[in-house]
């Protein structure tokens, strides 16, 4: 299924964070936070300025971002956990 998220919404994919500590203590899943780094699957055209004119996004497809912890809103599509969310809510690109 192919979603596009709209104005300045972003699609993201939470990547796996790591299993083990530094020590090499192995973390139950049950006891893991969610990761707060992800891909950029799609983003939307961007929002319109005070002018009317479509003012672009600075995150493009394929960016790997950090955001907040409780950003956007969870969603399942084809089986795949993903998050929508406004490019306000994006802390950072990791280049």
């Amino acid at each position: 299924m192919q979603i596009r998220p709209l104005r300045d919404r972003v699609l993201i994919r939470r990547l796996d964070s790591d299993e083990k500590t530094a020590g090499g203590i192995i973390i139950p899943d049950t006891a893991q936070e969610k990761p707060m780094e992800g891909e950029v699957l799609a983003a939307g055209d961007g929002i319109r300025n005070e002018s009317g004119q479509v003012q672009a996004l600075d995150v493009e497809v394929g960016d790997r971002v950090l955001f907040g912890k409780f950003a956007g809103t969870e969603v399942t599509i084809d089986g795949d956990e993903l998050i929508i969310m406004k490019e306000t809510d994006i802390m950072g690109v990791i280049g």
